[in-house]
């Protein structure tokens, strides 16, 4: 898988004998990167909350075994600390940690005193699809003079049903990196899936996408991990999954500058993509024009703007027809709410 970075590794550092033999089988199946987790934050107390400090020197002699860096999640700079003591250069901000900005500034803050600006820092998105908070955290770090920052998507908790642990929400990383073009882009398939058979095709539509890697979680036997183990693949799952990437995904395709300079076809496609969303907006004004009628006609007969029910129902069947049509319901949800917030404020 040429060109794009492939971070891999298991959910937790469990035993030396667990990384070494893990780093040593995800090294040869291709990965630039061996993660693992050493401080392990539970939702509840009782669960497995990593080996902590002693399993960082795990991690350095992973690193001089394979050859290739070992990366660790931090979320205090007592964190970073530690980590900078046994030689690991490769960090992540976990999505609870990036939802904290007084945890990031602190992290930055030890960054920037420890003056190891070559570290290459991961940024998971926030536990909540909030864009402003993800690129806060990314700032902070830069702010600390760090230059490899990298933005890891991990997937949302939106509340809403979806087949995923955690929700992709496509919208929000696209939006980031509309606004933060230098920020390489990775995705998460396994805190994404929470399942292991996602994890490839969730791989699959990152490379399609132009994502600029992966961080894939892998353990030398995930039936007998102490945390997450129905997410992670093993080594030789894969080197598989690897290989059938570098098969079938173009790499040049991630790296073109402009394809439609070159490409015709996908430049008439892209024009008849404009005319439709010009269509498409033309007909959200005239849908708002008429709710500022209806807001008229509600305010003559002293009827109240919201109808909760004719809502639910117009909900309802809006996502069985998303449904029908293999649209995504989550998406559809979000786009009829912020339709109907619009049309309830036309009608004030």
């Amino acid at each position: 898988m040429s060109e794009a970075l492939v971070i891999s590794g298991p959910c937790a550092a469990e035993s030396r004998e667990q990384v070494l033999t893990s780093a040593r089988q995800i090294a040869e199946a291709g990965a630039d990167i061996f993660r693992a987790g050493v401080w392990k934050p539970r939702t509840e107390p009782g669960g497995f909350e990593g080996v902590g400090e002693p399993a960082l020197e795990w991690l350095a002699e992973a690193q001089e075994i394979t050859g290739i860096p070992a990366a660790t999640e931090v979320a205090t700079r007592e964190h970073v600390r530690l980590a900078l003591k046994h030689g690991i250069r490769v960090l992540w901000l976990g999505a609870r940690t990036t939802t904290n900005p007084f945890l990031v500034q602190q992290i930055a803050d030890e960054i920037l005193h420890s003056s190891l600006t070559h570290l290459q820092i991961l940024i998971k998105n926030p536990v909540s699809p909030d864009l402003r908070l993800w690129k806060g955290a990314i700032e902070r770090i830069r702010q600390a003079g760090v230059t490899q920052v990298y933005a890891v998507h991990r997937g949302f908790q939106t509340g809403q049903p979806s087949p995923y642990r955690n929700a992709p929400v496509w919208s929000v990383p696209f939006a980031l990196k509309l606004e933060l073009p230098d920020v390489p882009l990775l995705l998460d398939p396994s805190h994404m899936a929470g399942d292991a058979a996602l994890v490839p095709e969730l791989s699959r539509q990152a490379m399609r996408l132009g994502y600029d890697g992966l961080m894939i979680e892998a353990h030398c036997c995930p039936a007998e991990a102490q945390s997450d183990r129905d997410q992670q693949l093993t080594p030789a799952e894969l080197g598989e999954l690897l290989s059938s990437l570098r098969d079938s995904v173009n790499p040049s395709f991630r790296n073109s500058v402009d394809p439609s300079v070159r490409n015709s076809d996908l430049s008439a496609l892209r024009a008849r993509l404009d005319e439709t969303d010009d269509t498409l907006f033309l007909l959200l004004l005239q849908r708002m024009q008429i709710s500022r009628q209806i807001g008229d006609y509600k305010r003559a007969h002293n009827l109240p703007i919201l109808q909760e029910k004719r809502y639910a129902e117009l909900v309802q069947k809006r996502l069985d027809w998303a449904r029908q049509n293999r649209l995504d319901p989550d998406t559809i949800r979000r786009i009829l709410d912020a339709i109907h917030e619009e049309s309830c404020r036309w009608q004030l």
